[in-house]
């Protein structure tokens, strides 16, 4: 195969630049934000918690009358660090009793997550705004960007209402390493 043949990766991936606040600028001038959300745990709210939380996400359906996408990330929990704190804290005891819980809590969890293959959960909304070239007043970017945090704000108004915490990314670093996670989302699975 001729060296001129080969695309790099930056050529097939669709980004241009990745900006601050978690926004993404894509090679078609589109402009995409990734925002995190920290959900609430529906199962352990009463009938009634159960119920005003539905009807917030009604007025969240309704609210964000714009394309959005709901993205959920499993990553397989790493429990290296967790077991050797056990272990490390297991080694200052001097009760033999503690130390058999502990060792039999280890071999608890480590059977449970062979078995169930434990994971956690990261949880994200994607939205985007196109560029609108025909516009001369001002500085593209500065307005698709200021469109892109109302539509964040209507966001986290509406879920924070539902109880979970809704938060834009701060860092590049942050946002590269969520684009990373997405596209190398086989060696996450596998490990």
């Amino acid at each position: 195969m001729n060296r001129n043949q080969i695309d790099s990766i930056q050529n097939w991936l669709p980004y241009r630049k990745i900006l601050n606040r978690g926004i993404i600028k894509l090679k078609d001038s589109t402009y995409i934000k990734i925002i995190k959300i920290i959900p609430i745990n529906f199962n352990l709210k009463s009938d009634l918690e159960k119920q005003a939380i539905l009807n917030s996400y009604k007025i969240f359906l309704k609210t964000c009358n714009f394309d959005l996408q709901i993205l959920i990330q499993s990553n397989k929990e790493d429990l290296s660090k967790h077991i050797l704190r056990i272990k490390e804290q297991n080694k200052k005891e001097n009760n033999f009793k503690i130390s058999e819980i502990s060792k039999n809590y280890i071999s608890f969890i480590q059977k449970i997550n062979q078995e169930k293959k434990s994971s956690s959960k990261n949880f994200y909304i994607v939205i985007k705004e196109k560029s609108q070239q025909n516009n001369i007043n001002g500085n593209v970017e500065d307005i698709i960007i200021e469109q892109l945090n109302d539509k964040f704000f209507k966001i986290k108004e509406c879920l924070s209402r539902c109880g979970n915490v809704v938060f834009e990314l701060e860092e590049k670093e942050e946002t590269k390493k969520i684009l990373y996670s997405f596209l190398n989302s086989r060696i996450y699975l596998n490990n």
